[in-house]
């Protein structure tokens, strides 16, 4: 039967697309006329073909996926849970043939060429199927996001007795620009539960981000379990910026958080900051520190006073430890070792502590993302500098043959005000309104050439937040437009258009329960939110 079932549905996908749109026996007779093109879709999709008719979505549709295909299931699960979550039907995924069955959803394994990228899939939806094509799970993964964004609010009024929701019909072609696609949660500075970091997956997931990068150490806290070096979290897990309760990450919980991201088709990039930003690790363990300084615990926010002692071989022993143990329960293939704002090391200690780290890095099976001040050091062509501030190190970067991550202050740093209003945040920067979040060009940025970026990504550094709403008030909305910048090509990236289908995203925030900044610029659909309560409060 399953069978039976995938040979007319890829037929009516591939053969007669068009065709089979103008034969569909329509069960609904009042079927409201669709625009696919018009949907409220971000990242906005490579191509998009309406052929504006309808299909329905109700209690006789069911899911099917591909047989032995890996992860197809649990993609198919996945849709239906967000489905029952959106409208209460109990979508049944691979079930047997099912009396009055009508609607078709199918997750389809192809191997077709026009789908080798390993995150592209196609969507083919007509009157009676819904038929998502792709290579891989992740690109299915990264399919249903967008059938979930064209599920409308609420059902269609209809002829029919039972709640019917209306997809638009046509074709979908999508595959994203970049490969990393990320943004960076500072839990050092202030620490965040499991559970908040797995309401900020829930989100970046939606919005098809692929990499979640967690700033684990600081000079405030240490946030993760080394069991090796236990007074890191049992002397440094509970301090934090303005002397709260911090906390940590046991290996067990950082485990969680891994797979819960895999889950939703994401790593998490693990960063352990040195040689600078350091005091922490430091007050657990003092022969690490460089600066001839005692060391106290520190709840201040200013930057650049710690360093490691990079001449020290106890100390590369300690970091061996550090990125053995954590790369061991990181699946991902990147350990970032920071080396921002190392102001306390002299020079020809920094780029020597780089070059060891690299090789310790690399030695444990992972590739070196570091802060844009690493390319002055000798590192190989495996490293990864991420482009925030200087440059000039991205020219050397560039010189360097060195893929790159961009993630400018002034354009993309998440804990930049919105303006001089903002409840929360900093402007060392700029100050970072929802519209220039979204008018920049990575692809021209400073001129670095597009072969030499791998990705974008938006870090949230947390000196001013210290719990998910304050959180949701600088990552959302903007978080939402770099998720358009990295995934969208450039021709489809326009500001009105953009901030149309950005104002209509408010009802799934408002249901996610997403205290986001509802900016002014932005006229919000029926948004439970206001830009002077928020301004008021």
């Amino acid at each position: 039967m399953k069978l039976l079932i995938k040979s007319l549905l890829i037929c009516c996908a591939f053969v007669a697309f068009q065709s089979c749109e103008a034969d569909k026996k329509k069960r609904v007779l009042n079927f409201p006329k669709t625009d696919l093109a018009m949907e409220n879709m971000i990242p906005k999709p490579m191509k998009i073909i309406p052929t504006n008719g309808g299909f329905a979505l109700d209690e006789f549709t069911a899911i099917y996926t591909s047989e032995n295909a890996s992860g197809f299931l649990e993609v198919g699960k996945f849709l239906a849970d967000k489905i029952k979550a959106r409208t209460s039907l109990d979508i049944p995924v691979n079930v047997a043939e099912v009396p009055n069955r009508e609607g078709i959803i199918y997750i389809n394994q192809s191997d077709s060429l026009e789908l080798n990228a390993p995150e592209a899939y196609q969507l083919f939806i007509t009157a009676d199927s819904l038929i998502l094509n792709a290579n891989t799970a992740e690109g299915a993964f990264r399919g249903i996001q967008t059938i979930r964004q064209i599920i409308p609010e609420t059902s269609t009024d209809t002829l029919a007795e039972y709640k019917v929701w209306t997809i638009p019909t046509g074709k979908i072609i999508d595959h994203p620009v970049f490969e990393y696609r990320g943004t960076m949660l500072d839990v050092a500075r202030h620490f965040f539960t499991v559970e908040e970091v797995k309401r900020y997956i829930d989100l970046l997931a939606y919005y098809k981000y692929n990499v979640l990068h967690l700033h684990l150490t600081d000079d405030q806290g240490w946030r993760i379990e080394i069991k090796s070096w236990p007074k890191l979290t049992e002397v440094s897990g509970s301090t934090e910026v303005g002397g709260g309760d911090g906390g940590f990450y046991t290996q067990e919980d950082y485990k969680e958080i891994v797979a819960y991201a895999a889950e939703h088709h994401m790593i998490i990039v693990p960063e352990v900051d040195m040689p600078g930003h350091t005091n922490a690790a430091s007050l657990a363990y003092p022969f690490l520190n460089g600066n001839g300084k005692k060391v106290e615990a520190y709840e201040g926010t200013q930057v650049g006073f710690s360093t490691f002692d990079t001449r020290k071989d106890t100390v590369y022993a300690f970091i061996d430890d550090v990125v053995r143990e954590i790369s061991e329960i990181t699946p991902g293939p990147y350990f970032h070792a920071g080396g921002d704002e190392s102001h306390a090391t002299k020079k020809g200690d920094f780029n020597y502590f780089v070059e060891k780290v690299q090789k310790i890095v690399n030695k444990h099976g992972k590739r070196m993302i570091g802060w844009d001040e690493i390319v002055t050091a000798n590192v190989d062509t495996t490293a990864i500098p991420q482009y925030w501030s200087s440059g000039d190190n991205a020219k050397t970067a560039v010189e360097k043959g060195l893929k790159m991550i961009l993630s400018p202050a002034k354009k993309a740093y998440l804990d930049m005000q919105y303006d001089s209003l903002s409840k929360y945040g900093l402007h060392w920067a700029a100050y970072v309104p929802v519209d220039s979040a979204y008018v920049w060009n990575p692809e021209e940025y400073e001129g670095i050439p597009l072969k030499n970026i791998l990705g974008i990504a938006a870090p949230l550094w947390s000196e001013t937040i210290e719990n998910f709403d304050e959180l949701a008030y600088l990552a959302f909305p903007r978080a939402i437009g770099y998720s358009e910048l990295s995934w969208s090509t450039p021709e489809n990236r326009n500001w009105e258009n953009y901030r149309v289908r950005l104002a209509n995203q408010a009802p799934f925030l408002d249901r996610m329960d997403v205290k986001y900044y509802p900016s002014p610029l932005i006229d919000w659909k029926k948004s439970k939110y206001s830009y002077e309560e928020i301004e008021k409060d």
